[in-house]
């Protein structure tokens, strides 16, 4: 048996793996371009294709909605909006044992989410009030994918923290199956997390509608959750006329680990997100090139029982792999630059290196809190900044549902005394409007 992972130096990961790429500047392989251009009647790039999507629906509401499901989708669309019949059947034939296994992960995403502060505060003084006050976002659209696969687990991380933030308009929006309906395992989860209206919509028609509403779907507030390319472009082109949660490109996972750490473990953790999709991440760094060799030799043994094998080895060769390094200390630069989704640490004491990491999406500490826990059960939303904005983005959180207004309530008093300094900033800046009205108040 020969190992399925390619060793890098530092130097040469820098020049290809951990090479970060604009969203817009990924590779796209000659087939989706010969589908687009089979779509669309001529050559165009992906931004492009959603483009003239989101202006048809724009338009012409649901009649391109439909047309476009139908184009893109192979799906022939009557109404958009899933029917109330199709929930009951969901709850009906979905296992006990996975509708029990959902309560337990909504209890916890719940839990984990009441912990995060939400406070207006006033601070009172003999000048006035000074404060802020926290108003939850009033209508907010969550997408979950379900192209290749039904995505539970995405609807509850999504609509939860939105739940506790205390918005009370949520609507889901994901693309039927092949068979034209939406799975029902994803109903089911709908309806654990409390969510009444689902759209049978995917792609970027999806966001087209939720941003900008059609005849039958008022527009929303906001657009949360992951999605393909073509969900993910759409987000950015309508971000302004609704607030986006963030750009979230394909999934990656690095594992820093040294010498200790089980090889099975780190092997089936990286296999874990390499059969997500091609363009996945999977990434070992480590001080040990025996490690790395026998953890390339697990993963050539453990993918021949996965059903997407096929997807995780095109990841695993073109995004994938194993870089050395000669010291944690230089493993730890490595992952801060690169700024990964999941930073999973299979060390042999994970919490002391906790203070070297300064930008992931998540951490995981040690072998037993593996990155799959985090995706279903943990606690956390598994919806985390990729392609780098870990360098300045967060996790999604109730922070993402809710608006800060500042409140400013000065005596007269304060607010004559206050009056000279503004107006002299406003001089120096020729704006003598503003000026004047701070000299207002002096003169009252």
């Amino acid at each position: 048996m020969t190992g399925m992972l390619r060793s890098y130096t530092r130097e040469e990961a820098e020049r290809t793996i951990l090479k970060r790429v604009p969203l817009d500047e990924f590779d796209v392989t000659p087939g989706v371009l010969q589908s687009i251009e089979q779509l669309f009647g001529e050559a165009l790039r992906p931004e492009q294709a959603v483009r003239r999507v989101i202006a048809d629906i724009r338009e012409r509401g649901d009649a391109a909605v439909k047309y476009w499901m139908k184009v893109i989708d192979r799906v022939d669309l009557q109404v958009l909006e899933v029917p109330d019949a199709e929930f009951e059947r969901a709850l009906e034939i979905t296992s006990p044992e996975v509708i029990a296994a959902m309560r337990l992960a909504a209890e916890r995403i719940e839990a984990f989410h009441r912990r995060q502060p939400l406070t207006s505060w006033f601070h009172p003084t003999p000048e006035g009030v000074l404060g802020q006050i926290v108003r939850p976002i009033r209508r907010v659209g969550v997408y979950v994918p379900g192209g290749t696969a039904p995505l539970p687990s995405s609807l509850l991380m999504s609509v939860i923290p939105a739940k506790v933030a205390g918005v009370q308009e949520i609507v889901v929006a994901t693309p039927p199956g092949k068979d034209g309906k939406v799975a029902p395992v994803t109903l089911a989860a709908a309806r654990i997390a409390g969510i009444e209206t689902v759209y049978q919509l995917g792609g970027a028609q999806a966001i087209a509608t939720l941003a900008y509403g059609t005849e039958s779907v008022r527009p929303v507030d906001k657009i949360v959750g992951p999605g393909n390319l073509f969900v993910t472009l759409a987000k950015r082109q309508v971000y302004g006329a609704v607030g986006i949660d963030g750009l979230l490109g394909p999934t990656e996972t690095m594992v820093i680990a040294d010498e200790d750490a089980d090889p099975a473990f780190v092997a089936a953790d990286m296999l874990a997100q390499a059969e997500h999709d091609m363009l996945a991440s999977a990434i070992l760094v480590t001080t040990s090139a025996k490690l790395a060799e026998a953890v390339s030799m697990e993963v050539a043994r453990q993918i021949e029982a996965l059903e997407r094998a096929e997807i995780a080895v095109t990841s695993l060769q073109h995004r994938g792999g194993a870089v050395l390094v000669g010291s944690l200390e230089e493993a730890f630069e490595v992952a801060n630059t690169y700024a990964v989704e999941h930073l999973c640490l299979s060390l042999r004491d994970p919490l002391a290196w906790l203070g070297k990491v300064q930008s992931a999406g998540a951490i995981f500490l040690g072998e037993h809190s593996f990155e799959v826990l985090g995706d279903y059960v943990a606690g956390p939303s598994h919806s985390l900044p990729t392609s780098g904005t870990a360098r300045f983005a967060s996790g999604l959180n109730v922070l993402d549902f809710v608006k800060w207004s500042a409140v400013i309530g000065l005596e007269p008093e304060a607010a004559a005394r206050l009056s000279e300094p503004a107006a002299l900033i406003a001089r120096s800046e020729n704006l003598t409007g503003h000026a004047a009205s701070a000299e207002y108040r002096r003169r009252t």
